[in-house]
């Protein structure tokens, strides 16, 4: 055995030993509310799918179409010979439906978010970001080599006395839009407020909100009624509400021209396959049209909520699908989750690093998939559960 295998064992034994140990689930079925693993049959409760478009008849002839028409791979990165007119197209939808003047496409919402900070500021520069925020997010800043700072969870007061400190160069500030882990909601209007009584940026991720949120779908801006000038930088994915695959950065010429030229995560990958595209703009048509999956969805969210309540779990404060019943103890979290699982339900349990130490949970996320008796049927196996 050599040193190095023998080293890495003894901190794979070590985290196994609290209870941080990862494994992979094979899934053997296509997303929806019922998929299968393992030979079985379990109600999903994990999957971001929250349209319920990932295996939406639509957007699979799309893709099967757009496969006929332009084959399987994007051959290039953009700026070579892979930027198709599908690419285009989809670039061009998206900055209408976002309400914005360019959107970019990126191979994914971690390429994006890590090429977006390090292309905009550099040494000298500052950027802020909250505690909560998405990895991808966290590491942008820190790559950047501004000077990096986070503030308080959701804390305007936290921000302004962070910012305070940024008296030279460009300012970044940074936060999601929804929450992934807490399902909660950015102050978003106080910290528009703040970044320009700063004379900063403000960049926002909405891989959660885009899609659920906003009569249209157009996510947490369009929730809290702000535009391009209040959020100059709007960072999308593809792979949650729409279903499919990749990301993209919305905002004005400017921006956009100078990810093109700059991004290291734009320039230096090849493009997405062309036929995702194609898949793509069938789903944007189904979350602009389908106005019956967002209140579908949040209707199933009123219902669990109101049902874990009376079980008397802890829900923490969410009005988004994303649904978290806080345990605790990473064992306790786990075991859950396995149980939860042997009754053909499965939530994932989320401990840290992921989220701050002490606060392991079952993350719980909810789609237009599901129907009345699947939340029924989750809160019966959380109740058996809890009673175990």
């Amino acid at each position: 055995m050599t040193p190095l295998h023998e080293q890495l064992a003894a901190g794979l034994l070590a985290r196994a030993e609290q209870g941080l140990y990862r494994r992979r689930e094979v899934l053997e079925s296509p997303q929806g509310a019922l998929v299968r693993r393992g030979g079985r049959e379990f109600l999903n409760f994990c999957s971001n799918d929250y349209l319920g478009l990932a295996n939406h008849p639509d957007v699979v002839q799309a893709f099967k179409r757009g496969v006929d028409h332009w084959g399987v791979g994007g051959g290039a990165s953009h700026l070579v010979c892979g930027h198709t007119r599908a690419h285009h197209a989809l670039e061009e939808e998206l900055a209408a439906f976002v309400g914005r003047e360019r959107a970019l496409l990126f191979s994914t919402g971690y390429m994006a978010n890590l090429g977006v900070i390090t292309a905009l500021l550099g040494r000298g520069d500052s950027v802020l970001e909250d505690r909560f925020n998405h990895a991808s997010l966290v590491d942008g800043g820190r790559l950047s080599g501004a000077r990096f700072s986070r503030y308080a969870h959701a804390d305007p007061e936290a921000l302004s006395a962070k910012s305070s400190g940024c008296d030279a160069g460009r300012t970044l500030v940074v936060s999601d839009g929804v929450f992934s882990m807490d399902g909660d909601l950015a102050p978003l209007p106080d910290l528009v407020r703040l970044a320009r009584a700063g004379g900063a940026w403000l960049m926002v991720d909405d891989a959660h909100g885009l899609g659920v949120l906003g009569a249209s779908g157009g996510g947490v801006l369009a929730h809290f009624g702000l535009s391009q000038d209040d959020v100059p930088v709007l960072v999308g994915t593809l792979g949650k509400a729409f279903g499919t695959f990749g990301a993209f950065v919305a905002g004005g010429d400017a921006l956009i021209e100078t990810l093109i030229q700059q991004a290291r995560t734009y320039l230096y990958t090849t493009s997405l396959p062309p036929a995702l595209a194609e898949a793509t703009r069938a789903a944007l048509q189904r979350v602009r049209g389908d106005g019956w999956r967002r209140e579908k969805l949040h209707a199933l969210v009123a219902r669990f909520r109101a049902g874990a309540e009376a079980l008397g779990l802890s829900v923490m404060p969410s009005a988004t699908p994303i649904q978290p019943v806080l345990v605790g103890g990473n064992e306790t979290a786990v075991q859950m989750s396995a149980k939860l699982a042997e009754l053909g339900v499965w939530v994932t349990a989320i401990r840290p690093p992921t989220v701050p130490a002490g606060t392991a949970r079952l993350r719980i996320t909810l789609s237009a998939a599901h129907e009345e008796q699947h939340v029924d049927r989750l809160l019966e196996a959380l109740a058996e559960v809890c009673a175990s």
